[in-house]
């Protein structure tokens, strides 16, 4: 199997280029061999590059863990800069299909090469206290503390989220400090608590000013990622929603910067790059 590595921040894909390779095992196995540190290629997920009969291209993704991912904001911005520098495409606006809907691109290209990827990521939902709400623009600023933090006793302790959707479930919490926050050991707590059935991703998030968030995550079905483009989108929406950040931020991640910006139509913009790093052949 023919792949290429890639990484948007440090977050790294195995990119597989469906229109010239066919997977004929199961692609969840694919990524638990390919993923793996020590003994595959090393990376954070499986990313198959496929047509679509609803957009330009279509992003399968897959957990090192073999679990399914519904989207992916560096991963897709992965499959932008590949299909813009492979020759798949010469549009620098596309469409993609992922299991969270139809998402926009627009690609950023100097000297023939994507730079830049601006995502709409869409309209977050809100899922404290058991009620769920498709994120306007009106209500980042109208929406009470009680309506957007939710209580959850973790491990004796009680703990304040905000739950929400960016294309997968995100709990944010705020942190005084990100780089001494708990994330290797309540992560994978908070990850599989009977309050999230299907599991979330953990986003421990530092407010340093009204345009920077720094940012920690503990990715479910991977562990801590140098970065994360949900996460940081889950972590901007948060804060705007509680009165912490202006509405559009620079996320902080290990592995680098995004920009996150809550349009006036409660559309969320994430802006970063993305990077390959070298193509080989794997023996499945």
């Amino acid at each position: 199997m023919r792949f290429t590595k890639m990484h948007g921040l440090g977050n790294d894909f195995i990119c597989v280029n469906c229109f010239e390779e066919e997977i004929t095992v199961d692609p969840g196995r694919i990524a638990e061999l390919v993923c793996h540190r020590h003994f595959g290629i090393g990376a954070d997920g499986l990313l198959l590059i496929r047509g679509s009969d609803v957009a330009d291209f279509r992003m399968d993704l897959y957990n090192a863990d073999a679990t399914r991912a519904e989207m992916c904001g560096n991963g897709i911005r992965c499959l932008a800069k590949f299909v813009y520098d492979h020759g798949l495409t010469n549009m620098q606006n596309i469409t993609v299909e992922t299991l969270a809907g139809i998402k926009k691109l627009d690609l950023s290209v100097k000297d023939d090469k994507c730079r830049l990827v601006s995502v709409d990521m869409g309209q977050a939902t809100l899922n404290s206290n058991g009620v769920s709400r498709l994120l306007t623009g009106e209500d980042f600023g109208s929406l009470s503390a009680g309506e957007v933090l939710e209580t959850v006793n973790v491990s004796g302790k009680d703990v304040r989220f905000v739950v929400l959707d960016t294309g997968v479930p995100h709990a944010v919490l705020f942190v005084t400090r990100s780089d001494e926050a708990p994330v290797l050991t309540s992560g994978p707590v908070i990850e599989c608590h009977t309050r999230f059935p299907a599991r979330t991703n953990v986003d421990f998030a530092e407010v340093a000013d009204r345009t920077h968030i720094r940012l920690r995550v503990w990715e479910r079905g991977v562990g801590e990622t140098m970065a994360c483009g949900t996460g940081a989108t889950a972590a901007a929406t948060a804060a705007a929603l509680l009165g912490l950040c202006d509405r559009s931020v620079d996320v902080r991640l290990p592995g680098g910067t995004l920009n996150i910006t809550v349009e006036d139509n409660g559309h969320l913009t994430m802006c970063g790059p993305a990077t390959e790093v070298y193509t080989g052949e794997f023996n499945i």
